[in-house]
């Protein structure tokens, strides 16, 4: 009896071990097809920085510590389109590729958690962490939903989380908020940096349609010192998402200060834009050298750009990221698992230019790892009359990093321009009126445009080109980023093709184009 039970048990077992086995074979055989497909989504940036789900805008936090660069962003984990905010987060070693963290704060009952920072309190002013291991510690807003609902004046607020494990795990401070309104509605987005020359922190803060500047001795006692922006620069829609840092004059010993103040609406293009300034700034008030507008970047799907904190000296670069939509149409953008992306990103340099200051932004180096097979590179100077098929051998155009040499001086065209195509005739075009001086990004024809009345059209910007004109453009899945003349202008829109763009041709009209140079990368995917 004990003989057959023990028969019976094991022809069980046996069996169990032959169905787990199956389903393991199984399991692994869709684990690998899982990784096979992995972020392979029609619309999916190959090497920008997405959700893996659902919906993101804003980049937040963005700290950098012992050798990691962390990027958190405004994520909504139940949705592909906007609702109640949490902070996602990423962290890289390399601004290239990322590894995907767990939500780092959620919402709680004092509000949703809307844009902010975050600084390494190294010399642990806050007391959130200790000398030996000082807190990072995360500055936010609160927005509350059922005060906004009640018509309360005061539904946003400022708090704080802290790490103490180099980002891992976030503790919401005991004491939130640390900053109330004074009754005013639009009341976010804090961006705070150390202060050396007054040993404090300086906060700046938007405010409707101006900003305001905090310090603190801690992080949780603010005092007020002053605003900024009334009756200064564009002032279409509200403010929003500002940041302020010094940077040195290329070429000089002298250095300004530039803020970020991104505006929705009222871009140069139409709905959300990056504006910036520079002045001086003494600790508690910013004196602008200019009071007119200018642009971070002059396309439509550049927004809520902010840079890293604590970045190393010995690096002295200050790097950027912003947000890849546009409030005119980001909530209806046709893809499905996710949405939104942000930039690449840039460094952000200051140069002296007809008795001004130019913001230039330009692509990070770390991203020319990503290079892999080169188009042959052209040397010679070519005529380009009309329109000319460039040869992209094993480039795929649709990621890739395309360079292009023009020169000005010998040649006589009225414009030109570089036309990315597909087999279906769908084409987006960027072009350079040397008769207008304006640069343009044509995307009418370039795919899907239905899902927004918004979304088709052209984007324009002014520039004043030299005898030598260089564009460097990165194409990816569903966007283009342009630089002129490194990084002088920058225009950066998004696409939705029917299909990837195959062709590429470059186009000159009113006499013959000399190309100088051309070089094409394909670049690899980071996931």
């Amino acid at each position: 009896m004990k003989r057959n039970s023990y028969t019976i048990i094991g022809i069980v077992v046996s069996i169990l071990i032959a169905v787990l086995l199956v389903g393991c074979n199984q399991y692994s055989k869709k684990s690998s097809e899982a990784v096979s497909y992995y972020y392979t989504e029609q619309y999916r940036p190959q090497f920008h920085f997405t959700p893996e789900a659902n919906w993101m805008n804003d980049p937040n936090g963005m700290v950098y510590y012992e050798g990691e660069y962390h990027l958190f962003y405004q994520y909504y984990p139940d949705s592909t389109v906007w609702g109640p905010m949490h902070w996602g987060h990423a962290i890289s070693k390399d601004l290239v590729h990322w590894e995907h963290m767990p939500v780092a704060i959620y919402p709680d009952s004092l509000g949703w958690i809307f844009s902010g920072s975050a600084v390494a309190d190294l010399k642990n002013t806050s007391g959130l962490g200790t000398a030996e291991n000082p807190p990072l510690v995360a500055i936010y807003t609160y927005h509350n939903v059922m005060l906004e609902k009640s018509g309360s004046k005061t539904p946003q607020s400022q708090a704080l989380a802290f790490s103490t494990d180099k980002g891992r795990t976030w503790t919401k401070y005991a004491n939130n908020p640390v900053l109330e309104s004074p009754g005013i509605p639009d009341f976010r987005d804090p961006k705070v940096f150390w202060h050396n020359e007054t040993g404090k922190w300086v906060m700046i803060l938007a405010v409707q349609d101006r900003v305001h500047l905090y310090s603190s001795p801690n992080l949780i006692s603010w005092k007020f010192e002053s605003e900024f922006g009334k009756g200064i620069g564009a002032h279409g829609g509200v403010w929003e998402c500002p940041d302020l840092f010094p940077l040195k004059v290329e070429g000089s010993d002298v250095s300004k200060w530039v803020m970020l103040v991104n505006i929705n609406p009222g871009g140069p293009n139409g709905g959300s834009a990056n504006q910036y300034f520079t002045g001086e700034f003494d600790g508690k008030k910013f004196t602008p050298d200019e009071t007119n507008e200018k642009w971070v970047d002059w396309g439509r799907d550049n927004y809520a750009g902010v840079t890293w904190s604590n970045v190393p000296d010995t690096d002295g670069r200050r790097l950027f990221i912003g947000w890849m939509s546009n409030w005119q149409y980001a909530n209806v953008v046709p893809t499905t698992v996710w949405r939104s992306a942000t930039t690449i990103p840039r460094e952000l340099s200051l140069i002296s230019q007809n008795n001004s200051y130019l913001l230039v932004s330009k692509p990070v180096r770390e991203l020319e790892v990503l290079r892999g097979g080169t188009t042959p590179v052209y040397h010679a100077t070519q005529n380009i009359s009309g329109e000319k098929e460039m040869a992209l051998d094993s480039i795929t155009l649709s990621q890739s990093e395309l360079i292009f040499d023009f020169d000005l001086e010998n040649g006589k065209v009225d414009s030109l321009g570089i036309v990315l195509e597909n087999n279906l005739q769908e084409k987006l075009v960027i072009g350079y009126s040397i008769s207008q001086k304006q640069f343009f990004v044509d995307r009418r024809a370039a795919g899907l445009s239905t899902f927004s009345k918004e979304f088709a059209g052209i984007s324009k910007a002014s520039y004043t080109a030299g005898g030598h004109l260089q564009l460097r453009i990165f194409v990816d899945a569903a966007s283009t980023e342009l630089f002129v003349d490194g990084g002088k202008l920058v225009m950066t829109d998004i696409a939705f093709p029917t299909e990837n763009f195959t062709k590429l041709k470059v186009f000159s009209t009113g006499g013959d184009l000399l190309l100088e140079k051309a070089e094409f990368h394909g670049l690899k995917r980071i996931w």
